[in-house]
């Protein structure tokens, strides 16, 4: 991308898009094209035809996404999976028509098979069964994967993508019933140290692993594969086209529980609920293929914490 290039942030406002742009401005790109979910519904296809037509991006950035956490794919997966399938659709069709030079969309980790070998590699998407409880999400995703590479092997088009780990960040979602743990923890012990109470209970037994990537690294590694990473003919007729993006260093749920107990100076005990599931038992991506392209994340996850805590006082 050269720094004059219209680059189209799908809604800009939200955890990863603003990280994203954030990113972009700090490294003099000048030329953007933002949108907000209520200046443009990416669900629908008429109003996405006539963005594209009039704004003719050069690249597009698409990390817009039904996004809720576990209680919500439980709750809403007719709506994870409809709303997910038509965003994909209508972006990349659009992009196409209009001869976007490259695209890069964000999925999730949670697309890898539940019980796949740690550290899971890129060729694992599709070889066991996904965990059941945000299957409908995950399928969306998916289908992502396989459109870009249809589009890529017919239209000769440039579109490839990135698989984050868990994220968090500025502009999170701290909605009790669909954010994601890591807000949800925040949320948790800060209302439980103002009010004075004496626990605070995971929704889980804790045993879980999780890794978590600050939002802005998340958002540097977007922009660095827009700019390095091109698969090759062969490398997109194997599904080649997207990279996981993560840290390699994982922990517990109650772990990271213990962590941002002791950073927001909460001082009494944490509870576990062992009634409700407990997930995929441990996801860490292996990200060999994007370190071979020097690429690494910066911020640790004690400073990430604090951060994100000082952002939600400041927010909330």
């Amino acid at each position: 991308m050269k720094l004059s290039s219209k680059i189209y942030v799908a809604w800009h406002k939200w955890l990863v898009w603003s990280a994203i742009v954030r990113r972009l401005q700090s490294l003099w790109y000048t030329n953007l094209v933002l949108r907000t979910h209520s200046e443009l519904d990416l669900l629908d296809y008429n109003a996405v035809k006539e963005f594209f037509e009039k704004e003719k991006p050069e690249y597009v950035f698409l990390a817009a996404a039904k996004v809720w956490g576990i209680v919500s794919n439980n709750t809403y997966p007719a709506e994870h999976i409809y709303d997910n399938l038509q965003i994909q659709n209508n972006v990349v069709h659009c992009a196409y028509l209009n001869k976007v030079k490259k695209l890069i969309l964000l999925w999730s980790s949670c697309i890898y098979p539940r019980d796949c070998p740690q550290p899971i590699k890129e060729k694992y998407l599709l070889t066991w069964p996904l965990e059941k409880t945000n299957e409908p999400y995950a399928i969306a995703k998916i289908a992502w994967i396989k459109l870009c590479q249809s589009y890529n092997c017919q239209y000769w088009t440039n579109y490839i993508s990135c698989m984050p780990t868990n994220l968090y960040g500025p502009n999170d979602n701290f909605d009790p019933v669909r954010s994601h743990v890591f807000p949800a923890l925040i949320r948790k012990f800060h209302e439980a140290k103002v009010n004075n109470l004496p626990s605070v209970t995971l929704r889980w037994d804790g045993s879980p692993y999780r890794e978590f990537l600050h939002v802005d690294d998340m958002a540097d590694a977007c922009i660095f594969m827009m700019n390095n990473f091109n698969p090759t003919p062969e490398q997109n007729e194997k599904w080649e086209i997207y990279l996981n993006v993560w840290t390699w260093e994982d922990l517990t749920i109650k772990e990271l529980a213990e962590k941002m107990k002791n950073i927001i100076w909460y001082e009494w005990k944490i509870l576990r609920d062992t009634s409700k599931p407990n997930w995929t038992p441990k996801k860490l991506l292996d990200v060999s293929k994007l370190k071979e392209l020097w690429w690494k994340y910066q911020i640790s996850l004690d400073d990430g914490i604090g951060s994100v805590y000082d952002w939600f006082l400041e927010n909330r």
